[in-house]
């Protein structure tokens, strides 16, 4: 076999080796998050979402909500697990569109000072609020509407009615299996349940 051969075979097996080893780490990165995410009889929370706890506690002190920065942390820990410039994802809010925040203190900031008008909103009903962060405050219109309060079945119907008469269904992502059985795809119908779990494990560190 000729030396150029043997050498555009090396290089060759050389770059697949390179491309498999970041294949597979970009999976492990994958699974890693599936596992923060998903599994919510053991939650935990990332470092990078702990690391903001200093700028969530500043803008929790000025906005008046400092008792609910671990809420929030948990609420960062759904949102983003800390990562990204947007850890809060609150650009929608921030601008109406997404993407708009490139600053993680800029997200922080309005991440907390959104929550704090959805608290006062809620008349101080926290789950309500926090499924409001979600939902968007139309939410808490909905719900004084009916019950009055935040229940898990008025998230269900609140996001069936929203994804029901939505113009574009197809921008709704629906990730998860049981909210797609039953045409619930606007926004997270299970967002409460999987922040207060992250709040729990917030709490312990």
């Amino acid at each position: 076999m000729k030396r150029k051969t043997k050498q555009a075979i090396k290089q060759t097996a050389i770059v697949a080796a390179a491309l498999c080893g970041i294949l597979i780490a970009l999976s492990a990165v994958s699974l890693d998050w599936l596992d923060y995410s998903a599994d919510q009889s053991n939650p935990i929370v990332r470092e990078q979402v702990l690391d903001h706890k200093p700028l969530v506690e500043k803008y929790a002190a000025q906005y008046g909500v400092s008792e609910h920065v671990d809420v929030l942390l948990a609420m960062m820990m759904q949102e983003s697990g800390g990562r990204g410039d947007d850890p809060m994802q609150s650009s929608e809010s921030y601008c109406g569109s997404r993407g708009c925040i490139e600053d993680p203190e800029v997200s922080i900031k309005q991440g907390v000072h959104y929550f704090s008008k959805a608290l006062e909103e809620a008349d101080g009903d926290l789950k309500l609020a926090i499924q409001s962060y979600n939902f968007g405050r139309g939410f808490i219109d909905y719900v004084k509407a009916d019950s009055g309060k935040y229940t898990q079945d008025a998230a269900v119907n609140f996001s069936k009615d929203m994804y029901a008469n939505a113009d574009n269904q197809s921008k709704f992502r629906c990730p998860r299996k049981e909210a797609q059985k039953i045409d619930a795809c606007y926004g997270d119908i299970y967002y409460v349940r999987d922040v207060m779990a992250y709040m729990d494990a917030v709490a312990e560190k």
